[in-house]
C-alpha cells in the first residue's frame, strides 16, 4: 500500500513539473494576449459586456494589487494570465470565435492556448486562489446593486458548485 501511495505522489511531482514547464512557455504569451483584449475593446462586434472583463482583465495583469502579486516570480504572473484565459474562454463561448482569431497576434491557435491555460493554472495555484478565480458569480439588478453598495453588501455573489469527487479506479470498495 505504501508503495502505491509512493508511485502516486512521485506521478504527481512528475505532473507538477510538467505543467510548469508548459505553463513557463504559456506566459511568453501573456503580452500578445493583453494586446489581444486591447484590440477587442475597440471592436464592434464585441458585446458591451465583454468589453468590461476585457478593460477588468487587463487591469488586473497590469495593476500591483493582485491575489498573489508579480513580485512573486513565475506564480505571480499565472494568476495573471489565468484570469486572462478565462476572459477569452468567455468571450469565444458567447460569441463568434472568428473575432478573437482575426485580432490574434501570437503564434498558435488562441483558442488551444486560452484552453490549455486553464487546464493547467489551477494545477499551480493555490487552491482557494483558483477557486475565486474560476467560480461563477452572479450580479444582481442595477437597483439591487445600488442599494447594496449604501449598505456594503456584496456585489457579487458566488454561485455554488458542486464538488468534483475525485474516485481512485483502484479501489477494492464494493456497492
Amino acid at each position: 500500500m505504501a508503495e502505491i501511495a509512493s508511485a502516486n505522489k512521485h506521478e504527481s511531482r512528475g505532473l507538477k513539473r510538467e505543467a510548469k514547464g508548459r505553463m513557463r512557455n504559456f506566459l511568453m504569451f501573456l503580452p500578445n494576449m493583453v494586446l489581444l483584449l486591447g484590440r477587442m475593446l475597440k471592436d464592434a462586434r464585441v458585446p458591451a459586456a465583454e468589453k468590461a472583463l476585457f478593460l477588468a482583465a487587463i487591469v488586473y495583469v497590469i495593476s500591483p494589487l493582485d491575489f498573489i502579486p508579480d513580485f512573486f516570480p513565475f506564480i505571480g504572473q499565472v494568476d495573471d494570465i489565468y484570469v486572462v484565459a478565462l476572459t477569452l474562454l468567455r468571450m469565444i463561448n458567447r460569441s463568434d470565435v472568428s473575432v478573437v482569431r482575426q485580432h490574434w497576434s501570437g503564434g498558435g491557435d488562441i483558442v488551444s492556448l486560452a484552453d490549455s491555460v486553464a487546464s493547467i493554472a489551477p494545477m499551480l495555484l493555490p487552491k482557494r486562489v483558483s477557486r475565486v478565480l474560476s467560480s461563477k458569480v452572479e450580479l444582481g439588478s442595477a437597483a439591487g446593486v445600488l442599494k447594496g453598495i449604501k449598505k456594503g453588501e456584496p456585489l457579487l455573489v458566488e454561485i455554488p458548485q458542486a464538488e468534483k469527487i475525485k474516485v481512485d479506479s483502484s479501489s477494492k470498495m464494493t456497492n
